[in-house]
């Protein structure tokens, strides 16, 4: 077993108010919990992994090259592989969700990569 106490959990916060916390994982599949202030966006990127973004608060509009939803409370969609894609928070209020992502990934997605 290797529980993972959320108050003393990996964090990563790519711009302000955009927090992002690593919950237990796996090589296999990784948890990340994460806030999103309104109007932010993060940039349109893609990567290997598949992603399911679960929405627990407030409202996220996902956009990918083709289409976007809007996800509120408990809404949740899936990301392919190599589907591009941004997040952004569209509503009033924090947007809380967590993303799950297969294979798993850390946060070095976001600190090693150049800007696209």
């Amino acid at each position: 077993m290797k529980p993972v106490n959320f108050d003393n959990a990996e964090t990563y916060e790519p711009d302000d108010g955009w927090r992002r916390v690593s919950l237990a994982g796996s090589d296999q599949f990784t948890f990340e919990w994460f806030e999103k202030p309104p109007g932010h966006s993060s940039p349109m990127h893609d990567h290997e992994n598949e992603q399911v973004c679960l929405v627990l608060e407030g409202e996220l509009t996902i956009f990918t090259e083709n289409d976007d939803v809007t996800l509120s409370r408990f809404d949740s969609v899936l990301l392919e592989s190599w589907e591009r894609h941004r997040v952004e928070n569209t509503g009033d209020e924090t947007a809380v969700a967590v993303d799950v992502f297969a294979p798993g990934r850390g946060f070095d997605f976001w600190t090693d990569r150049d800007d696209e």
